[in-house]
């Protein structure tokens, strides 16, 4: 049984390390925009149908605010801000840089919730922005100002999700974690088609059959099926146990990215990427900070 949990907190993992490859891929095709558009309208409804399967109401009208709030910085923020991101680096790149994602949770801790970080938490924060920095001097110089500009939305992205994730255990008292999720994408999905106006054009739209696998991937196995695979997992084995996986992410990224996309990484980058990992995960195993943002950052939103 604990083989089982593990291997599917592992598939979970593997799935969120997809959406990256699948950005990168659908980079020219879409608009980033319109791609998280249709990804975020097709999750939107499959959380719907299976909140109607476990009889569960969402009270859209009622929590509206909490929702929308939800839904802006975690659903459009973060997702429209990755999507850009990989636009000009590769996913290597990027999910290097989004390991430091729990960094951005820690930092906005203290403001949102109120709760005391130790020093050992912020030792880590900064090892992993010191990783970051490194990674960024690893860039190419020939493609520095795009590489710039990627690596500055990759980072957005991530203070995105740290907002979100410390308002989502706000609200978290009130609302269930699958319902959050549902009302999020939602008015998430709303934002992102206003986003679209003015920044999608008919020429800018390239479909066939790979880049319509590539949508119909990110919008359910990478979303609403890596999220009912984390969760099964994290049953099965605990959450205590299942949170350092959450670090495997970025190394699932890496791995895809040399091999389907055939990307290169430089060993400077490589060194930062690195740094950036083992701070995040030391972050992780600092008990009095994770345990209680775990469920936030890695089982209800990754979708």
């Amino acid at each position: 049984m604990m083989k089982r949990g593990l291997g599917l907190l592992l598939i979970a993992t593997i799935l969120w390390g997809g959406n990256y490859i699948c950005g990168r891929f659908l980079g020219p095709s879409l608009p980033a925009t319109l791609l998280n558009t249709i990804r975020w309208t097709i999750s939107t409804l499959i959380l719907f149908g299976i909140l109607s399967l476990n009889h569960k109401r969402l009270p859209l009208f009622k929590e509206w605010k909490k929702f929308a709030l939800l839904g802006f910085t975690g659903i459009f923020a973060f997702s429209t801000l990755n999507y850009l991101a990989l636009r000009s680096i590769s996913a290597s790149q990027a999910g290097m840089i989004s390991a430091g994602t729990p960094i951005a949770i820690l930092l906005f801790t203290p403001f949102v919730l109120k709760e005391n970080i130790s020093r050992k938490a912020w030792i880590c924060a900064f090892i992993s922005i010191f990783g970051v920095i490194i990674l960024f001097q690893g860039q190419n110089n020939a493609a520095a100002g795009g590489s710039l500009l990627g690596n500055i939305e990759m980072v957005l992205a991530c203070l995105a999700w740290g907002i979100y994730t410390v308002l989502g255990k706000k609200f978290s008292k009130e609302i269930d974690p699958l319902t959050q999720t549902a009302g999020a994408a939602f008015f998430g999905t709303i934002f992102s088609a206003i986003s679209c106006i003015g920044t999608v054009d008919a020429d800018m739209i390239q479909m066939n059959l790979p880049v319509i696998l590539s949508i119909l991937y990110v919008s359910t196995l990478a979303s609403v099926g890596a999220y009912l695979a984390w969760n099964a997992g994290v049953k099965i084995v605990g959450a205590s146990q299942a949170a350092p996986y959450i670090n495997m992410l970025p190394v699932w990224t890496v791995v895809f990215g040399v091999i389907l996309l055939n990307e290169q990484i430089s060993l400077l980058s490589g060194i930062g990427g690195v740094i950036t990992i083992i701070g995040a995960v030391l972050a992780t195993m600092e008990r009095g900070y994770f345990r209680s943002l775990f469920k936030r950052h890695t089982i209800e939103k990754r979708i």
